[in-house]
């Protein structure tokens, strides 16, 4: 039997309405909606529940996101477990102040996962005793593990005994860990010398807090850990990296400390979560910054729950600061001492079981700031992203 020209084409149209249909069905509307009064740079994390209707029709795996242009952007799923099963799905959004962004997602297994041209990374550092280290577009970080420890108490030299947070001043949007510590293996000094124009690491952490670092304060003294024991990376990247260390038991009240940190494409803060059970009552838990030889500039602002200190490294400044709860906040002080190491920015925490805060800095040739008052706003605009997350909307 031979079909008309005409019948052939009534069939072929029939085809594409059931087949647009269904692919009409496989789609959610993302609405994501920004309060505040000002522009923002983020990254929108959707737990795996909310997408159950979509994810009943159709594969994780065919899973994309449209914006308003038409165009697919860039997604990560993290299972943040460890069990084979992904907990959220993440895409960045650029939305302008009290506006609303709207997205789609389809189901279109055929077309690749739009890459990203920037980039979140962490990893173990074995090559230089066991640094963990992690960057994205904007800064690096590292923290001392095990190794390290065992070489710092045998007297090695370049050995570091911390549990401080160390940071890395970049001035390019790339990343620098691999090709920094490649360059470690044929000369020590590779990375603390600004010589390729990506920046250089002059942050000197000790026994201090560094940015971030932990500890208990009691009768003007600070009780802190030693180095991580164990590190596991759950997600390297691209929009946001995620990793978890271990501490073995610390301080007079025997305090055992798993912390999971994470830190997002376009962000000038890692997200610190700290989850403890200790052995005795504790009278706080602290988060520290450095003072080095206390001739920066420190602010407190207890009420607002940020803390900065502006000091000059080398020949430039670099802002370093701690966004937290307020309600959380016992008190805080810049503490100044004749100890090397010891002169932190403190600020004391009620003893909860967990504790979040976020650390960062900016580095004043960076670009992204030029003023002490510049990383302030910084500062603010953190405490405001916090306390008002996007509203997520799905249809």
């Amino acid at each position: 039997m031979f079909l008309s020209k005409k019948s052939f084409l009534r069939i072929i149209c029939a085809i594409d309405c059931i087949v647009g249909a269904d692919f009409m069905m496989a789609q959610n509307s993302i609405q994501v909606k920004n309060t505040q009064d000002f522009e923002r740079n983020e990254i929108v994390s959707i737990p795996v529940s909310r997408l159950t209707s979509f994810l009943k029709e159709n594969r994780e795996s065919d899973l994309r996101i449209k914006n308003t242009q038409n165009q697919y952007i860039p997604i990560q799923w993290i299972d943040y477990e460890g069990d084979g099963k992904n907990d959220e799905l993440l895409f960045q959004t650029n939305i302008a102040a009290k506006k609303t962004n709207s997205y789609t997602i389809v189901a279109d297994a055929k077309t690749p996962l739009p890459e990203t041209k920037l980039t979140t990374y962490s990893r173990l550092v074995p090559e230089r005793a066991d640094d963990y280290t992690w960057e994205n577009d904007k800064i690096a970080f590292r923290v001392y593990g095990p190794k390290g420890q065992a070489e710092a108490l045998a007297k090695v030299k370049g050995s570091t005994l911390s549990s401080g947070v160390d940071i890395w001043l970049k001035r390019t949007d790339q990343p620098v860990i691999n090709k920094w510590y490649k360059g470690y293996l044929t000369d020590p000094m590779f990375y603390h010398k600004d010589t390729r124009g990506e920046g250089y690491d002059p942050y000197h952490v000790g026994d201090s807090r560094g940015t971030g670092g932990v500890g208990i304060w009691k009768d003007e003294q600070l009780q802190v850990s030693r180095n991580f024991i164990t590190s596991k990376t759950i997600a390297e990247g691209p929009l946001r990296t995620v990793f978890e260390l271990t501490y073995a038991p610390w301080s007079e009240f025997g305090v055992k400390e798993t912390k999971r940190i994470s830190l997002d494409l376009g962000s000038n803060f890692s997200k610190f979560e700290s989850t403890f059970e200790s052995e005795k009552s504790v009278p706080n838990y602290t988060v520290g910054i450095t003072l080095h030889k206390n001739e920066g500039e420190s602010k407190l602002n207890d009420k607002n729950g940020y803390y900065l200190h502006w000091e000059k490294i080398d020949d430039a400044f670099v802002g370093e600061g701690i966004v937290i709860d307020p309600k959380i906040v016992q008190k805080s002080v810049a503490f100044k001492s004749e100890t090397p190491d010891q002169s932190n920015l403190l600020v004391v925490t009620e003893p909860k079981n967990k504790l979040t805060y976020y650390a960062g800095f900016a580095w004043q040739k960076s670009g992204q700031i030029q003023t002490q008052n510049d990383w302030e706003k910084m500062l603010q605009k953190q405490v405001q992203i916090v306390a008002n997350p996007l509203i997520i909307t799905i249809k």
